[in-house]
C-alpha cells in the first residue's frame, strides 16, 4: 500500500514537473517590466499631446504630425530610428503578441484599407499615445475601434 503510495507521488511530481517546464519552454514571449528608457519615451511622448494632424508632416517639426511621423519623431528624440511610414514601422523590431504589451512597443493597426494603415507607441494600462485626426492624443485601446483595427505590434526598445 505504501509502495502504491509513494509510486503515484512520484508520478504525480514528474507530472507537475514536465507540466512547469513545458510551460517555460512554450513561454517565448513575455511582458518587459516599464524600464527607465520606455517611461521617458512614453514621457517624451506625452510632451505632444494636442499638436494638431496632418497627414505628411515632417518628422523633424513639431508643429504638426501625423501618426508616423509622431512616432518616428518621439523615437528619434531617444536616439532610435525608425523609417517614415506605418507599414514600414511595422518590420522593425521583435513581433510582440498583444497579451504581452510593455510600455514602449509600437502598435499597429488596419483604420482602412488592406494594409497597416496607423502607428501609436503602448502607453501602458491599456493605453497608447498616437497621432489622430484630433491631433496627438493617448487613446483608449479597449474602445471597440481600436481592438476591431488592431492588426500587430512590435518590440523596437
Amino acid at each position: 500500500m505504501m509502495r502504491k503510495f509513494a509510486a503515484r507521488a512520484l508520478l504525480t511530481g514528474l507530472i507537475a514537473i514536465a507540466g512547469f517546464t513545458s510551460l517555460a519552454i512554450g513561454t517565448t514571449q513575455q511582458a518587459s517590466a516599464a524600464t527607465e528608457k520606455s517611461l521617458s519615451l512614453v514621457s517624451i511622448g506625452k510632451t505632444y499631446i494636442g499638436t494638431p494632424y496632418l497627414y505628411g508632416s515632417d518628422p523633424d517639426t513639431t508643429d504638426t504630425f501625423d501618426c508616423s511621423s509622431y512616432v518616428q519623431h518621439v523615437f528619434g528624440e531617444m536616439g532610435i530610428w525608425l523609417p517614415r511610414t506605418s507599414s514600414s514601422q511595422a518590420y522593425m523590431g521583435e513581433k510582440v503578441d498583444k497579451a504581452y504589451l510593455s510600455v514602449g512597443d509600437l502598435l499597429f493597426f488596419r483604420t482602412g484599407g488592406s494594409g497597416i494603415s496607423h502607428v501609436g507607441i503602448y502607453a501602458g494600462n491599456g493605453y497608447m499615445l498616437n497621432a489622430t485626426n484630433k491631433g496627438v492624443a493617448l487613446s483608449d485601446l479597449s474602445s471597440s475601434y481600436w481592438k476591431n483595427a488592431y492588426v500587430t505590434a512590435r518590440r523596437v526598445l
